[in-house]
C-alpha cells in the first residue's frame, strides 16, 4: 500500500503461450533511492494459481527506481517437462529456455501504486503498467 510518501508495486503474469497465469515464478524486488544510488534487496515473493504475487515489500521511503525480477527458467523447464510426460513422442531435441529471467526496472514517484503485468511467453516478453 502506497502512502504520501512512499509508492507501491504490484505484478502479475500471464503465460501468453497457453492464455493462462503463470503459477509458481519467484519475483524479487529490489529499490534504489537515484539513479546512482545502490540497489538494495529487499524480498520476494512467488505468483499464486491466478499469476499475482500478493504479498510483495513495501518500498521504502525515499525510493525513486524499482526492479523486478522474474526467475522465469523453472516455470519453463517444468511446463516442459509436463508436456514431455503427456506427450512422449513430441519432444522436443534440447532446447533451452531462450529467456532464464526477466528484469524489469522502472521509475516511481511517491504515493503512486504501480501494477507491472508481465506477458510471458518462451520466445519473447512483454510488459506495461497497469491499473
Amino acid at each position: 500500500m502506497s502512502t504520501s510518501t512512499t509508492a507501491s508495486v504490484s505484478t502479475h503474469i500471464l503465460d501468453t503461450s497457453v492464455g493462462r497465469p503463470a503459477e509458481g515464478v519467484a519475483v524479487r524486488l529490489a529499490a534504489r533511492s537515484g539513479r546512482d544510488a545502490a540497489w538494495q534487496a529487499l524480498g520476494g515473493s512467488a505468483t499464486d494459481a491466478d499469476g499475482r504475487c500478493k504479498d510483495l515489500p513495501a518500498l521504502p521511503e525515499g525510493t525513486s527506481h524499482v526492479r523486478l525480477d522474474f526467475e522465469v527458467e523453472p516455470y519453463f523447464v517444468k511446463k516442459q517437462a509436463d508436456a514431455q510426460q503427456d506427450a512422449p513422442a513430441n519432444r522436443d531435441s534440447g532446447a533451452g529456455v531462450f529467456f532464464p529471467e526477466v528484469a524489469i526496472t522502472f521509475a516511481v514517484e511517491p504515493g503512486e501504486h504501480y501494477h507491472v503485468p508481465l506477458l510471458l511467453n518462451p520466445f519473447g516478453y512483454s510488459v506495461y503498467r497497469g491499473s
